[in-house]
């Protein structure tokens, strides 16, 4: 009988290492994932048509948050943004810090010390679709105007004004669904 108290005692050891190793595994992957998580990327589903025909209810995305620590968003990268107790959006960046954005005619322009006289804006990964209604908005050093690709029924600057650089959560950086559409830097115009 001693021995089968052995092998009692042997087993229990096993599970306690076995418990402690796998411990040990989880600490070590969440301290790892955790910070990637919420400082790195994030995942993102497409909630909404406001970016058809570029991205589409459903698609699935991973969010760069890193990068806007380092560089600004520029003109033409689609960008997630969070408003107070709001819910997630996916726009478009038309106008950066201190321009002056310009609908008109269904066009738009953009006013800076490069263009004074309005630049219009190349915006070929519309399909055809007029910007409306007609404004002119100046910005400050910290807001960016945000437009979604879907002109005709979009919530976005032209209804809740600019976009303070603090709401940017960061840009799309890969597509993973639909599997046809998967790429990185989805819907840049850059």
């Amino acid at each position: 009988m001693p021995s089968a108290d052995f092998s009692v005692i042997f087993i229990l050891m096993n599970i306690k290492k076995n418990i402690w190793e796998i411990i040990k595994f989880v600490v070590v992957a969440l301290l790892i994932i955790l910070p990637i998580r919420f400082w790195v990327v994030q995942p993102f589903i497409v909630s909404g048509s406001s970016m058809v025909p570029n991205f589409s209810n459903g698609d699935y995305l991973i969010i760069d948050e890193f990068s806007y620590h380092f560089i600004s968003p520029r003109r033409g990268e689609v960008v997630i943004l969070k408003f107070a107790n709001e819910p997630y959006f996916i726009k478009r960046v038309v106008g950066l810090p201190g321009e002056t954005v310009e609908i008109k005619a269904g066009r738009v322009y953009i006013h800076n010390n490069q263009y004074p006289e309005g630049l219009l804006l190349d915006e070929s990964y519309l399909k055809d679709a007029p910007t409306y209604p007609d404004l002119k908005e100046t910005l400050a050093s910290d807001e960016y105007f945000v437009l979604g690709d879907n002109r005709i029924s979009s919530a976005d600057s032209r209804i809740w004004g600019s976009a303070k650089k603090d709401s940017i959560i960061g840009r799309t950086f890969i597509r993973l669904w639909p599997a046809k559409t998967i790429g990185v830097w989805p819907g840049s115009a850059n």
